[in-house]
C-alpha cells in the first residue's frame, strides 16, 4: 500500500465530517472535482473502496481506520504547531460521553482546558454501554464509557461510578402504590409507568430485576434529554433512577421520594482515548480525571 499524503487525509476526514463531497468543498474551498480524485487516489493507494457513496456518506471498514489515522495526524499536527509557537485555533476534538456524565460532571472538565490551547470539542452523546464503537471506528478521540476493556489503540482507565437512586414524586407514589404497602415492599412497581432514557436504556430494568427477580410488566415512556427526565420524575409521569447530583436535594425536601434507600446503583465510568503521545489529549485527560475525581464515586 502507497502512503496516503496529508492533505489527502485531511479531505478525507471533511467528507466524513461533512457528509458528502460536494459539502466538504466547501469546507475546504476546493472544487468537488478535486475532492473525489483525492479520494480515488487514497481508494488507489489502498487498494480497497473506503467511503460509500450514500447519503451521508460513510467510511467502509477500511475506511474507519483511515479516518482514525487522518484524525490522528490532525492532532499530531495540532501537537506540534502548540510546541512551536504556532496558532492552533479552531481545532476540533470529538469525544463520545454518555447524557447522564454531561448534564451531570463532564462539562466541568471542559472548562479546565486551558483556553490558549484552542481546543473546540464535538461532544457526541451516547449511552455508556454502546459508546465504544465510534471510539472503533476513528470517529472521536475519547470516550466516557462503561467498557473497562480498552478499544484496540487505546488506553483506558477507571475514573470512578456514577451513583443512581430510585425515586417517584409523592403523588406518583399517592396514585400508583398500593395501600398498605409495607416499607421496602417495591413489587408494584412492576405495573406502575417506568421512565426510560430511550430503548436501550435498561437501568430500571436492571434495578427491578435486582430487587424481585423479575422483569417490569409496566407501561414506559420514554425520554432522551437528562435533563428533561429527571423533571418527568419530579412531575410524577414516570418512576425511574437519577443520578445522585440530580436528585439528593429534591429527596431531602421531600419532592421526590426514594423507593430501595438501601440500594442505589453505581454505574462504573472510564475513560479511553487514543494511544499516541499528544499533549493536548494529555491536557484533557488530566482535566477529565480531576473532575471526576471530584464528582464521582470513588472506591
Amino acid at each position: 500500500m502507497q502512503p496516503f499524503q496529508f492533505e489527502h487525509l485531511a479531505t478525507f476526514a471533511v467528507v466524513v465530517q461533512e457528509g458528502s463531497f460536494d459539502a466538504a468543498s466547501r469546507a475546504l474551498h476546493v472544487t468537488p472535482s478535486a475532492v473525489s480524485q483525492r479520494i480515488k487516489a487514497m481508494e488507489q493507494a489502498a487498494g480497497q473502496v473506503l467511503l460509500q457513496r450514500t447519503t451521508p456518506v460513510q467510511p467502509t471498514a477500511a475506511g474507519d481506520v483511515v479516518l482514525r489515522l487522518a484524525r490522528q495526524v490532525r492532532v499530531l499536527q495540532a501537537d506540534a504547531q502548540h510546541e512551536l509557537g504556532g496558532n492552533v485555533a479552531g481545532l476540533s476534538l470529538p469525544l463520545v460521553v454518555n447524557a447522564d456524565s454531561l448534564a451531570t460532571w463532564f462539562l466541568g472538565a471542559l472548562a479546565r482546558m486551558p483556553r490558549e490551547r484552542g481546543a473546540f470539542f464535538e461532544v457526541h452523546r451516547e449511552d455508556e454501554q454502546h459508546s465504544t464503537s465510534l471510539l472503533r471506528s476513528g470517529r472521536v478521540n475519547a470516550a466516557v464509557t462503561a467498557t473497562p476493556e480498552p478499544v484496540q489503540g487505546c488506553t483506558v482507565e477507571a475514573l470512578g461510578s456514577l451513583r443512581y437512586r430510585a425515586v417517584a414524586s409523592s403523588d406518583f407514589l399517592d396514585h400508583w402504590r398500593p395501600g398498605g404497602t409495607r416499607p421496602g415492599d417495591v413489587a408494584w412497581l412492576g405495573a406502575a409507568p417506568v421512565l426510560d432514557f430511550d430503548r436501550k436504556d435498561d437501568l430500571q430494568e436492571r434495578f427491578y430485576r435486582t430487587l424481585t427477580g423479575t422483569d417490569l410488566a409496566g407501561p414506559r415512556h420514554y425520554m432522551p434529554a437528562s435533563g428533561e427526565f429527571a423533571a418527568a420524575v419530579r412531575l410524577g409521569i414516570g418512576w425511574a433512577l437519577l443520578p445522585e447530583q440530580q436528585c439528593l436535594a429534591d429527596i431531602r425536601s421531600g419532592l421526590l421520594q426514594e423507593l430501595a434507600p438501601d440500594l442505589p446503583m453505581d454505574v462504573p465510568l472510564y475513560w479511553q482515548r487514543w494511544k499516541i503521545s499528544s499533549p493536548i489529549l494529555d491536557e484533557l485527560s488530566a482535566c477529565v480525571r480531576q473532575t471526576a475525581a471530584e464528582q464521582l464515586l470513588q472506591p
